[in-house]
């Protein structure tokens, strides 16, 4: 039985591939405008920091904060002109350009206003050959600053960093969730707020979705992981801050499951590890992310697919086949583990999809000890695994409060006889998770992994939702009377109607559990309803049709969709509304 999920775009931008090393130096620049014109109007003024740090090879990192210390500014051009040979490779959170030595950086959609006092961070990755001198002067919106009346100085100061020096001496924590604040994804964060009655829920943390290479860097329109990690730096102000990333991006993802297919081909293995794992790697090793909490939700939905849906089981897929095949999956997961582990601050939790598709007994030993192979593989070891994460994406209850899986109904064990359970030993999320924890120690995972489970659109509340166990009339009147979780099957996973929030993200809600988590940001649709062209690589499920009658792994049922849906990780404002009016507890 699978229900695989949606995958999600968060076009970020991309840091430096390769960690600094080497001499930094900083210029601090004074800039105040001249105002040009007699009548009212803002004075701009700025303060800017510009620093360079070496990696050698010819490369560097130019990293640029803007303070306005003039009246507020609505979108923003800066420009300077490097002294020597320097070229803008890739930046991030502006628009970067350059003529000969004459480099511009524009305000993107998301921090194009800087209040009286307010501060913008931006960077940049270069290349640069004899001295990597540094620029002399800047401008704000055209207006040259030639540092009257404040003063120029340049101070040299060296740094030594490493890829994996967390810089804090803490180590890992238990419970990264524990006493932590959670990371607002401001992208997600903006979208909610515009809607009506979104901003109950907008402070509400999110994970960051990387789910291609292109997400790394960012686009004019969403931010990128540096921006989302600086951002998280931000934030935290000096506390604990826990900020989420889903790592999507396996060679030939969601192999059952066309509305999030990727955009890596079978065999591109060697590309996920160099042009995805890698640089994210070498992004979260940076000494100034070294005081977050970095939890990495590595690669849902693959690893059971290896299980339910290959050959001979009637569920099979071929392209699931053919990554059995390959081996790939567990490869890629096994490299993203130890790239990622690496890090002293990141804590990695392995995908177990959810108690409607792994939940039943030929299939929830077998996952747990693939999982074990995979956290050994290339490389890596069970150390790198802080735990598993359960429901990402999906919409299984974590609690069902009016039945159990050993109730009878008549003399009927409601496990055998409703159709809705059909032999599955467990009914809900929570149930489920804290099994799995210990079906996993038992595999060889550490006796301390914790669980998480993704509340983000469990919540199954409104008008439909139960009040009281079924009639005791048959087994299903009492299941189907009484579940909170209102789907027409289990194997439906795609932006299903009457769903609504869950519980609120929470630290260690239940033994076992490190915290309840909104991993799916609500309002990202799961996938397109009709085949809608796109440049991601994801497809037409028909599990995303309203119209679709169904197939062997949701038993021939009506998809449960909403119409209308974008594709997978695009706004899908219907379905946004649907959660918040359904949302329990209510809003």
């Amino acid at each position: 039985m699978s229900s695989p999920s949606s995958g999600h775009p968060s076009p970020p931008r991309r840091g430096p591939r390769i960690a600094a090393i080497g001499a930094t130096v900083a210029l601090f620049v004074t800039m105040i405008g001249i105002a040009t014109s007699t009548q009212a109007s803002a004075a701009p003024g700025c303060k800017v920091d510009y620093s360079t740090s070496n990696w050698g090879g010819g490369g560097f990192t130019g990293s640029v904060k803007i303070t306005n210390v003039g009246d507020a500014v609505s979108g923003w051009t800066l420009k300077f002109a490097f002294p020597g040979s320097q070229k803008v490779s890739q930046g991030w959170n502006a628009t970067w350009s350059q003529s000969g030595t004459a480099v511009t950086a524009a305000s993107m959609s998301y921090n194009g206003n800087i209040a009286t006092g307010g501060t913008v961070d931006i960077g940049f990755n270069g290349t640069y050959s004899g001295t990597n001198a540094v620029p002399t002067s800047f401008s704000l919106n055209n207006v040259t600053c030639t540092g009257a009346p404040g003063t120029t100085t340049t101070t040299t100061t060296t740094t030594t960093t490493t890829p994996n020096d967390p810089g804090n001496g803490n180590g890992r924590v238990d419970n990264p969730y524990a006493g932590a604040k959670g990371y607002v994804n401001p992208d997600w964060s903006s979208k909610a707020a515009a809607e009506p009655g979104g901003s109950k829920v907008s402070n509400v943390s999110t994970a960051v979705w990387l789910d291609r290479i292109a997400a790394i860097e960012g686009s004019s329109s969403s931010m990128g992981l540096v921006a989302h990690l600086d951002e998280a730096v931000r934030q935290a102000a000096g506390q604990p801050l826990t900020i989420q990333l889903v790592i999507y991006n396996l060679p030939g993802r969601d192999c059952s499951a066309l509305a999030s297919n990727g955009e890596l081909g079978p065999t591109e293995i060697d590309k996920y590890k160099s042009q995805y794992i890698d640089p994210i790697a070498a992004i979260l090793g940076r000494s100034a992310y070294s005081k977050l909490r970095i939890v990495t939700v590595v690669e849902i939905d693959s690893l059971p697919n290896l299980l339910t849906n290959v050959s001979p089981r009637p569920t099979a897929v071929p392209a699931c086949d053919v990554m059995k095949a390959n081996g790939n999956y567990v490869t890629g997961v096994g490299y993203a583990l130890a790239k990622l582990g690496a890090v002293p601050n990141v804590y990695n939790y392995l995908d177990i999809g959810h108690h409607g598709w792994l939940g039943w007994d030929d299939n929830f030993g077998p996952s747990a000890d693939l999982l074990f192979t995979a956290a050994n593989a290339s490389g890596s070891t069970k150390a790198n695994v802080q735990g598993f994460i359960a429901n990402t994406a999906n919409y299984g209850a974590t609690t069902e409060p009016y039945f159990k899986i050993g109730d009878t109904v008549g003399g009927q064990p409601i496990r055998e006889k409703a159709k809705w359970i059909d032999y599955n030993k467990y009914v809900d999320e929570l149930t489920y998770a804290q099994a799995f924890r210990q079906r996993a120690i038992q595999s060889g995972f550490d006796s301390n992994i914790g669980m998480l489970i993704d509340t983000s659109r469990n919540g199954w509340g409104g008008t439909a939702r139960p009040t009281g166990p079924g009639p005791t009339t048959s087994a299903d009147a009492y299941v189907d009377g009484g579940r909170i979780d209102r789907r027409i099957h289990l194997g439906n996973w795609c932006n299903q109607k009457g769903a609504g929030l869950g519980a609120r993200p929470t630290a260690a809600p239940a033994s076992g559990i490190d915290a309840y988590v909104w991993v799916k940001p609500p309002g990202e649709s799961d996938g397109a309803s009709k085949e809608i062209p796109n440049n991601e690589g994801k497809g037409f499920d028909r599990m995303c049709d309203p119209t679709y009658t169904g197939n062997v792994r949701n038993g021939n049922s009506m998809s449960g969709a909403l119409p209308d849906a974008p594709i997978s990780g695009q706004w899908f404002s219907a379905q946004f509304q649907e959660l918040l009016k359904n949302a329990y507890p209510a809003l």
